[in-house]
């Protein structure tokens, strides 16, 4: 776009001599662009492999499970999203041949997903691709990525996602 002025911020100013000022309508405006952005960046860098966020979030959480398979229900639980979306990123991902439905043997009438054999490699390459790319924030450092990341955990808690985590329970940083 390379506009010349900020528009988030120019509608702000317009809002502030209508309304007054709201800093929750500038974040949350600049929220809802940051995410057109990223998904933009990785559904582009994702595009090669035939892969959409959603779709290689799926195929991650299989890869996590130790066996390899999940229950479509949990995905959804999992990936907070709507059993509808979990049916069709399944359906597209089977397609595909990155996974496989199979009976839950223990749930009778339950569905399980099985990443292939084919869909491990293909997260594999994707998440290297990804990675290479620092997810679409390179301009953050590791501190930045962080704080924002606790950011958005306390509007996750608030909205009731999970309960709030124990300081200083959390690895890696």
């Amino acid at each position: 776009m390379n506009l010349p002025f900020d528009p988030i911020e120019r509608a702000h100013d317009n809002w502030t001599r209508r309304w007054g000022a709201s800093p929750a309508m500038a974040a949350v405006t600049s929220v809802m662009r940051a995410q057109q952005i990223l998904i933009g960046e990785l559904d582009g860098a994702l595009k090669p492999f035939g892969l959409t966020f959603a779709r290689y979030e799926a195929l991650v959480l299989l890869t996590f499970s130790a066996s390899g398979s999940l229950p479509l229900g949990k995905i959804g639980e999992r990936l907070m999203v709507h059993p509808t979306s979990v049916t069709n990123t399944i359906d597209r991902l089977e397609g595909q041949g990155f996974v496989r439905r199979r009976p839950n043997p223990s749930d009778g009438r339950g569905v399980l997903a099985d990443i292939t054999d084919t869909g491990r490699a293909v997260t594999e390459e994707a998440t290297r691709a990804l990675l290479g790319m620092d997810f679409g924030l390179g301009c953050y450092s590791d501190e930045e990525l962080w704080r924002m990341h606790e950011t958005f955990t306390k509007l996750r808690v608030d909205f009731g996602d999970f309960p709030e985590p124990v300081p200083g329970a959390a690895e890696g940083r």
